[in-house]
């Protein structure tokens, strides 16, 4: 299985593996599936602790890359792929997730209820 974790899921991954629920914490930690985190995650990761919305103690980036999990660039594929997305809301780091997942096709990781809504495939992580 090829997995594309959400932002959350990064930071319950790395720093509260016990919010990930049974069946994302064994697909994850299978010898055949491929994790992968997108460069926008990190982005937004970043974003968010600079402006003061969260709090993170650990270089998330050698943390990922450490673990051997692959971080998956923003090509110009994934941007032109946002333009086919439905308006079902309007996050853009969401929105470029459901595109990179689409084009790579990747399951989504998430506890999102909002990603249901795009034609994208989806392991919930807190089931």
């Amino acid at each position: 299985m090829r997995l594309l974790l959400d932002t959350h899921t990064v930071l319950w991954s790395l720093g509260r593996p016990g919010r990930v629920g049974t069946a994302a914490r064994e697909a994850l930690t299978a010898s055949a599936s491929e994790v992968v985190v997108s460069v926008v995650s990190l982005w937004e990761i970043a974003m968010k602790t600079s402006i003061g919305k969260l709090r993170v103690d650990l270089d998330v980036e050698a943390a990922v890359t450490g673990l051997g999990i692959r971080v998956l660039d923003v090509r110009a594929e994934h941007a032109r792929a946002v333009a086919d997305l439905p308006l079902h809301h309007r996050d853009p780091f969401d929105r470029m997730l459901v595109a990179q997942a689409r084009y790579e096709g990747l399951t989504l990781v998430t506890a999102d209820r909002r990603f249901e809504a795009y034609s994208v495939a989806v392991l919930r992580a807190d089931d």
